[in-house]
């Protein structure tokens, strides 16, 4: 980054100043191959700071900076950090012993990745740190975040030596993306003390405990098939789909972005005819017009579908947990997505444009909610609902993101037809009650047309 800025830094100098060269140098060097190789190259993504205009709404300010522990450089030596801070070298203690390796094998092993590691971050960002003081940087609080893990995923919190929510202000800490450190470290680290698979088991629980990944909801076909070996249903019983190895992640943030979104999944298909693009309807709105939803069978954002019937349709979505947390995940994981260098398919941010256009009100909440799609945790549904309203201000998704289910959508919407329908069935099949009272009507009204025959042609003796 710090190359392609010098290589973009052109000034524009008085014509009479000898010193600016020819017009025709200061063309070339803006058509130079260099630059030109800079701006087509694919960089790795690096550990940025939060860009500025994220910053700026006031609202979400705090969601960005560390309230209990900082990890790498941005925020390291934060004044208001210091009482977790003083957790790390007993931590890192527990780790080293428990790993039956000496502190030394285990500090060599940092030194050896530390070069690049200080490459994972955004360039200029670390040169306060001399080598020494950035490998033992490295090495705190890897072992910290490693030992924190470990104890969270074997339910062992006594050994912590912090307070439950001091614990719970860790694990939101861990997720910011100014408080990353680079896998490359949790990962030289690692292949100390874990085997391969225990190693993803132990990450794997610990972003399960974030609630990042609810629990899914079996049905009870799913539950059924533990105890009957064979398909007697003729198919496959519907499971996550496996994620595809794209090598280490930079970080944990983007490490639970990969859980989230199915990179396989194209959201940029090409452009669309603009009747394709829909008014945002809010869920309460979409039920009273035959639209019912359904939990999906994994926790992928891409994972959006919407099937039509005749006379109604289903909107599947994949459930999501919302707790104290759930505001400065997603949004860490829109600024990882703004970054100039993260994957270019805004997958979280059109996932909570989606939702925001299904939330308005506390009633909408009420309907996902209901269904298993939201996993209150937070409070009120209008506070949940204020909480997605809140994150989706000024966002920007990807135009082409679920437009296949937008367009079905709108085209169930236009439906006079099946709007209609949907409305009688609601209206009168809604609950029992309502049900009760149109059978007693038609009741009623047969009775009636019976008797007005019968005395209209009685009966000849």
């Amino acid at each position: 980054m710090e190359n392609e800025s010098e290589m973009l830094n052109i000034v524009v100098q008085n014509p009479g100043d000898s010193s600016s060269g020819s017009t025709d140098e200061w063309l070339n060097s803006i058509m130079n191959d260099g630059y030109s190789s800079v701006i087509n190259q694919r960089a790795r993504p690096k550990i940025q700071k939060v860009p500025e205009m994220l910053r700026e709404i006031k609202s979400n300010e705090k969601c960005y900076d560390p309230l209990v522990v900082s990890i790498g450089p941005y925020h390291h030596g934060s004044p208001g950090l210091q009482l977790v801070e003083k957790r790390k070298i007993p931590m890192t203690r527990k780790y080293v012993v428990e790993s039956g390796k000496g502190i030394d094998v285990v500090y060599s092993k940092v030194i050896e990745v530390a070069g690049n590691a200080r490459k994972c971050y955004a360039e200029g960002s670390t040169q306060v740190f001399d080598d020494e003081a950035f490998a033992r940087m490295m090495f705190l609080d890897g072992c910290f975040i490693l030992q924190f893990m470990y104890c969270i995923a074997k339910n062992n919190r006594g050994d912590m030596g912090m307070k439950s929510h001091t614990i719970a202000f860790v694990c939101r800490d861990m997720f910011l993306l100014e408080n990353q450190l680079p896998f490359l470290v949790l990962k030289a680290l690692m292949s100390l003390r874990f085997k391969e698979d225990e190693q993803k088991d132990i990450i794997n629980i610990f972003i399960g405990h974030t609630g990042a990944l609810p629990p899914l909801g079996n049905t009870c076909q799913e539950k059924l098939s533990r105890f009957i070996p064979t398909n007697i249903w003729g198919r496959e019983v519907p499971q996550s789909k496996p994620q595809k190895d794209e090598g280490d992640p930079v970080h944990l943030l983007e490490l639970v972005r990969a859980k989230l979104i199915d990179v396989s999944n194209n959201l940029e298909s090409g452009p669309r005819s603009s009747s394709d693009w829909y008014s945002y309807r809010s869920a309460k709105e979409l039920r009273a017009v035959g639209v019912h939803f359904k939990p999906g069978k994994t926790h992928l954002y891409t994972d959006v579908t919407f099937k039509p019937s005749f006379f109604s349709g289903k909107l599947t979505l994949p459930p999501i947990t919302v707790h104290d947390s759930t505001k400065s995940m997603l949004l860490n994981l829109v600024a990882y997505e703004t970054c100039p260098d993260a994957p270019d398919d805004f997958g979280i941010t059109s996932y909570i444009c989606f939702m925001d256009s299904l939330i308005d009100h506390a009633e909408d909440v009420m309907v996902l909610r209901s269904k298993g799609i939201l996993l209150n945790f937070l409070g009120s549904d209008q506070e949940v609902a204020d909480l997605f309203n809140a994150i989706g201000k000024d966002l920007v998704p990807n135009p082409y993101a679920y437009a296949d289910v937008k367009g079905s959508i709108e085209r169930h919407y236009r439906n006079k037809l099946k709007i209609w329908m949907a409305e009688w069935l609601h209206t009168h099949f809604s609950s029992p009650w309502t049900i009760l009272a149109f059978i007693a009507a038609s009741f009623a009204i047969s009775l009636s047309v019976i008797q007005t025959y019968y005395a209209a042609n009685p009966r000849k003796s």
